[in-house]
């Protein structure tokens, strides 16, 4: 693993941070250059730690005041000198249940943390999975340290992997950063350093060497638990290059691993996108179930690791964020996980 993080001297999280988890009085004069302003835009501005979300829910509340009179409005428009009053109550307790589930911790500090997920962990609670899950286990890893995601102790879910992918994911433990790495998802790297990398093991191999899918997504028309290419659907960018291609037992190419970087993050996107060009993941019975008469055709060992594996063969093995404290740019490296690299040795093995 790798990455690299540069602290600031002032040491990372802030005393408005701790507000938002302990309970305080915050206080704001209006400055003479902020002029006649709506109420919610000047608090956006001065107080950074606390989403917009957040602060239309104080105001909401009646927790906001301005010269001592409690304003429900967030469109209200101040005035320089006027002094505002923000009462941050003591964030509440989480609904989901911390559990005690054990986490590859790759990276840590009191605004983000880097887990490397393992296959078979749900990331959220959800109707046949409350319990068990990456929230669950985050919310009794960090405890104290959660500063209240919108007023709530709870971990900033910003992406997701599916259940049977493993690799990267960072999660926020304060609004700031919250607000910071939902900002960076949403850009995809367009503007950013944001990168999230995939390794892919896929049926077939590409005639090219790299390439691009940019096909639009959405539901499935029958099947409402996939998605599938479809005119009119969200915008959809993945991009690949082959890293490696075997052969099966004829001595006929029969698969690849590809690297695969995201400009959009769209649920299944590489699933979709790479069986959309004819090259679907070895083990997803999702999007390539039609392929597995291909396994015949891979040698004993490959085929004993493709049945062991019993899941789609994607794991998320580089992410690169902007720290949203520091600014710092930070890079992590997951190596291929225990399953797929016994698939990979045994399909080097057949060349």
């Amino acid at each position: 693993m790798q990455h690299s993080l540069r602290q600031n001297s002032s040491g990372i999280g802030s005393s408005l941070e701790q507000a938002s988890n302990s309970g305080q009085q915050l206080e704001v004069t209006v400055a003479g250059d902020e002029g006649s302003a709506r109420l919610d835009r000047v608090l956006a501005v001065r107080l950074a730690e606390l989403s917009r979300s957040r602060l239309k829910a104080l105001i909401q509340a009646g927790q906001v005041a301005v010269k001592s009179v409690p304003v429900r409005d967030p469109a209200y428009h101040v005035t320089p000198g006027d002094t505002i009053t923000i009462d941050v109550p003591e964030a509440v307790a989480a609904e989901p249940r911390g559990e005690d589930i054990a986490l590859d911790i790759i990276y840590e500090d009191d605004d983000i943390i880097v887990i490397d997920k393992p296959s078979g962990l749900v990331v959220h609670p959800a109707a046949g999975h409350e319990t068990g899950t990456l929230v669950n286990a985050l919310i009794a890893h960090c405890g104290a340290s959660l500063s209240g995601i919108g007023g709530v102790k709870r971990p900033g879910i910003v992406h997701r992997l599916d259940k049977d992918t493993t690799g990267l994911m960072v999660v926020a433990k304060n609004d700031r950063a919250h607000q910071s790495l939902t900002a960076q998802f949403a850009d995809h790297g367009r503007t950013g350093a944001m990168r999230r990398g995939y390794m892919a093991m896929v049926w077939g191999v590409p005639h090219r060497q790299r390439g691009s899918v940019d096909a639009p997504i959405d539901r499935h028309p029958h099947a409402r638990e996939k998605m599938a290419v479809r005119e009119g659907g969200r915008d959809a960018v993945t991009h690949w290059e082959i890293q490696e291609s075997f052969q099966g037992r004829d001595g006929k190419a029969i698969a690849a691993l590809l690297a695969c970087q995201l400009e959009t993050g769209r649920t299944h996107q590489i699933r979709v996108h790479l069986a959309h060009i004819g090259h679907p993941l070895m083990g997803d019975g999702v999007y390539g179930p039609h392929f597995k008469t291909k396994a015949g055709h891979l040698g004993p060992k490959s085929q004993a690791a493709l049945a062991a594996l019993d899941r789609q063969a994607l794991h998320a093995y580089l992410l690169v964020l902007e720290h949203p404290q520091t600014g710092a740019i930070m890079k992590w490296i997951a190596d291929l996980p225990d399953d797929l690299t016994r698939l990979r040795n045994s399909l080097q093995a057949t060349q």
